[in-house]
């Protein structure tokens, strides 16, 4: 597929296209300690066009420049391959919760309530769940499916690749137990609440159109075993790879490839 995209990308360098354009953005919020920066890379399209979104998370110590800079700097190419506006947030390290423990760290309620409203009113988006679709990789693909499950109105389509889908084997890591104010030890049903994989059951209410990857050498790759079986066990329909690879950009910028043509699929229903 790589192959492929790079012989479109070369003829369309060969014949000057690059009509896409990448804002930098900063939204005012009293949900966050400050603006939030974003990064919106909007494609070339006849005047008056509309077009579907896809909400690309970073992971833990990125922020809303890393698709971009470090893991697919040709996201612009691929946006006006797919007529897709692309949105990729300033994660703060916040695992994409609004935090119990700290009130100016509510992202969830920023993403939902700010920042969806604020794109679909500054940008040629299709503002319908059917239209919107979410993913991001490591801390960004928890971040996906948990907004996605939570929020099923948002989104009609979420991936994850390489994602933290069950927070509790790592539980001492990344600043989780400051953002939710108590240990796993102290309060599991806190954890067990705050985890893709202890939200099963809304996965399946929400009907979502999941794709789901991750390197088999990957420190993540056994949570997502578990909730590829756990999907499987609760009949809810879902893609799932195993790759080669561990947790790196190479790995993410060959697995957003994959995500974007389940995406157009979903949207082109």
């Amino acid at each position: 597929m790589k192959k492929a995209f790079l012989a479109i990308f070369a003829a369309a360098v060969a014949l000057g296209a690059k009509a896409f354009t990448t804002d930098t953005i900063a939204i005012p919020t009293s949900l966050l300690s400050s603006p939030e920066k974003v990064t919106v890379i909007t494609p070339e399209g006849e005047k008056n066009a509309k077009f579907p979104t896809v909400y690309i998370l970073n992971g833990y110590s990125g922020d809303h420049r890393d698709w971009t800079r470090l893991t697919e700097p040709r996201l612009g190419e691929l946006a006006d391959q797919y007529g897709m506006v692309f949105v990729m947030p300033d994660g703060r390290n916040s695992w994409y919760w609004d935090s119990p423990a700290d009130p100016k760290m509510q992202m969830e309620s920023f993403i939902v309530k700010e920042l969806v409203p604020y794109i679909d009113a500054h940008y040629p988006t299709k503002a319908e769940a059917g239209q919107r679709a979410i993913t991001g990789l490591s801390m960004g693909g928890h971040g996906a499916m948990w907004l996605a499950a939570n929020h099923p109105d948002v989104w009609g389509s979420v991936g994850t690749m390489s994602g933290g889908v069950d927070i509790r084997p790592f539980a001492k890591n990344w600043g989780i137990p400051k953002l939710l104010g108590q240990s796993y030890s102290e309060n599991p049903a806190l954890w067990d609440s705050h985890t893709v994989a202890g939200i099963i059951p809304k996965i399946k209410d929400a009907g979502l159109n999941i794709i789901i990857d991750c390197g088999k050498d990957d420190f993540f790759a056994g949570v997502n075993e578990q909730l590829h079986r756990d999907l499987l066990a609760a009949n809810i329909a879902h893609d799932y790879t195993s790759r080669p690879g561990n947790h790196s950009h190479k790995y993410w910028a060959n697995s957003i490839l994959y995500h974007l043509l389940f995406f157009n699929t979903a949207f082109n229903k």
